[in-house]
């Protein structure tokens, strides 16, 4: 293959990829490539690499119809979809944090150190650089990553010819105090930032509309 058509091929993938409103419910995504979408998540960049997330993939039938009620834009995607991802962000990630411990010990390797540059480094990031001084600022700032697993599965659903739906259409109280009920998630540790149905469309791919490069897109010289 040469560039040419690997250009062509990434922006086919991106072009076919569109929010899946209606899902076939008889097509079923091959194990292979959902844990191909999923590793595309594990794989995501995140700041620091502390990776502040974690994914819940809904398969749990009575879960995924009482989440109806409590997320609007989530009906047809929990109806119709394969698969069905709840995204949750960490709250209280922060150089001293039991999370940032277990990240740079039992992942990276590494010694942990409260005094250690790394840690001394983070930590004015968080204070001085982008101003996280409140836990709700270092929550915002761990949904705003977790976004970047997502677009990393929906691409690569799309390159696999698999059809996906990010969702924001939810009651984000009335979700998470649900799934605290189920046992699915400790409201002291976790927060939702999105969910996201996976299948194959029962639609024809819509044209896509955008704004032009040269709308969006300001070159510095």
């Amino acid at each position: 293959m040469n560039q040419e058509q690997l250009r062509n091929m990434i922006l086919k993938a991106h072009t076919n990829r569109f929010a899946t409103k209606k899902f076939d419910r008889s097509k079923k995504i091959a194990a292979q490539d959902w844990t191909t979408i999923l590793e595309a998540a594990r794989l995501s960049p995140s700041s620091f690499g502390y990776e502040p997330w974690k994914f819940l993939v809904i398969e749990n039938k009575e879960i995924r119809e009482n989440l109806k009620s409590r997320a609007w834009g989530a009906v047809n995607s929990l109806d119709g979809a394969d698969k069905f991802i709840i995204a949750l962000a960490k709250k209280g990630v922060s150089y001293d944090s039991s999370h940032v411990k277990h990240i740079v010990e039992d992942v990276l390797e590494l010694p942990y150190s409260e005094n250690s540059p790394q840690s001394q480094f983070f930590k004015k990031f968080q204070a001085d650089d982008f101003k996280l001084s409140d836990d709700k600022a270092k929550y915002d700032w761990a949904v705003k990553q977790t976004y970047i697993p997502l677009a990393n599965m929906m691409t690569t659903a799309s390159f696999l010819g698999i059809d996906s739906c990010p969702i924001e259409g939810f009651n984000i109280d009335a979700v998470e105090n649900y799934l605290s009920e189920k046992g699915l998630i400790d409201l002291e540790e976790f927060g939702v930032a999105y969910m996201a149905g996976f299948g194959y469309r029962a639609t024809e791919i819509p044209n896509k509309k955008r704004q032009s490069l040269s709308e969006i897109v300001e070159t510095v010289e």
